[in-house]
């Protein structure tokens, strides 16, 4: 299956071990030398409505991404 890396951000990124929405991919960190990813950067989101500030952003390295579907892409629990 191919995809481009910008196509990630319309997919739900879904932790397997609880089904729990992670956040939207918001950067991608790419070994420059070899040109493979190293990790997706999802955002944090809002806590509280927005009116305390956004939350963390959250690291999942690239061997936690386990299947990439059409909609979702599922990865190991990375808490």
């Amino acid at each position: 299956m191919q995809f481009k890396i910008s196509d990630l951000g319309s997919r739900d990124i879904v932790n397997m071990a609880d089904g729990a929405k992670l956040g939207s991919v918001k950067d991608v960190h790419v070994d420059m030398e070899t040109g493979q990813v190293i990790s997706l950067v999802l955002s944090g989101g809002r806590r509280y409505f927005g009116l305390l500030g956004a939350g963390k952003d959250v690291v999942v390295p690239w061997d936690k991404v386990k299947k990439i579907g059409v909609h979702t892409v599922l990865v190991e629990d990375t808490m």
